[in-house]
């Protein structure tokens, strides 16, 4: 069987340096906010090009902080709306609601499945004081439209990076990382981070995760534990080195897939520029999921659905479960990924292309 993600091989070329790591820490005995975290904030800042890396406990634990930092420097207040996408993972809908805003839930792009931009204005209220951008799948949103939109009409914009490792970002934002074992850089438990060039909204957010302290028993704000701890920083320190490679790795699987998979009933994701895309996921859509899927697992090839029901339809979210969003709807039915991760073989890649074609 080829697996959808084989985590055991993807991080057994680290085993001797994360034991030997491990060792380290144990031999520190100092586990919480030390040496291993400042070491990976300040080697991911100088990766992502940001002044500020805040490590905390998990990506959503990274929204939820920073729309709460905005809410203590004044930016934002309870009740505000946020424009987010309909079409996305729960926890971007979560890290809104869990900050006492009003998420206001908007159409994908039919072809990239992100934010459509054009869909943007038609949203915004007096009320509207942010929007929310998720790079789904790894592919970067259309950030220059939407920061356009953004600074016409004085809205603050919150990146949901956590499935883009890599991605070229631009502009002053404050991004959220998921560092969850099946990400482009994972870690081997739950951890995340925040980036931004804002100093003000760094000390904040260093305080956030920390209870709301800057100083220990001494508290600013009603702050929070969300700390990334030493263990999985350690961790984390090993592997960024590696990302850009294994990235790279990624786009030449992605490479393959889009040019050589040819069947009419099986829609192939839409990239027209690689330098923006970190092929988190091959996402392909096609009428027959159930089909689709269960011949390729005949076939010795595992797939999963990102994602089979939309937040909307969500019984966690029972207000929204009479709103309809025929485009996000339609993703949701459709969608299959495909296995992707830097160690798949060339004979695993040729033979997901060969059953696919036959389907």
């Amino acid at each position: 069987m080829i697996k959808f993600l084989d985590l055991h091989k993807i991080n057994l070329p680290y085993q001797t340096a994360f034991q030997e790591k491990m060792q380290q820490v144990l031999d520190k005995g100092w586990f919480v906010l030390g040496e291993e975290v400042q070491a990976f904030e300040q080697q991911f800042a100088q990766y992502t090009k940001a002044k500020h890396c805040i490590g905390v406990g998990n990506g959503l634990d990274a929204m939820v902080l920073i729309f709460k930092a905005y809410i203590e420097l004044g930016l934002l207040q309870k009740g505000d709306e946020i424009i987010a996408p309909a079409n996305t993972y729960i926890a971007s809908i979560l890290a809104v609601l869990q900050a006492d805003l009003t998420p206001v839930l908007i159409e994908p792009d039919a072809e990239t499945y992100n934010l459509n931009p054009n869909e943007i204005e038609a949203k915004i209220t007096a009320k509207t004081k942010g929007i929310l951008v998720v790079h789904l799948y790894g592919q970067l949103a259309d950030m220059e439209a939407i920061s356009k939109i953004g600074l016409q009409h004085n809205l603050l914009i919150v990146e949901d990076a956590a499935q883009a490792q890599g991605l070229p970002f631009t502009g002053n934002h404050a991004r959220a990382f998921s560092f969850y074992p099946g990400k482009n850089l994972g870690a081997l438990g739950d951890a995340g981070c925040i980036t931004t060039d804002d100093s003000e909204l760094a000390k904040v957010l260093f305080a956030l995760r920390n209870y709301g302290s800057e100083q220990k028993y001494y508290n600013e704000y009603l702050g929070v534990n969300s700390r990334l701890d030493e263990i999985q920083a350690a961790f984390l320190t090993v592997k960024l080195p590696h990302l850009d490679k294994e990235n790279a790795l990624r786009k030449s699987i992605a490479q393959r897939y889009l040019t050589e998979i040819k069947n009419p009933k099986i829609s192939l994701p839409k990239c027209d520029d690689f330098q923006k895309h970190v092929f988190h996921l091959f996402v392909i859509r096609t009428a027959n999921r159930t089909n689709l899927q269960e011949y390729l697992k005949q076939n010795g090839i595992e797939t999963l659905i990102h994602y089979p029901l939309p937040p909307h339809q969500q019984k966690a979210l029972p207000d929204w479960n009479s709103l309809s969003y025929p485009i996000t709807e339609a993703i949701h039915r459709e969608v299959l990924s495909l296995p992707m991760s830097p160690v798949l073989t060339p004979e695993e890649v040729s033979h997901i292309i060969q059953m696919l074609n036959r389907f």
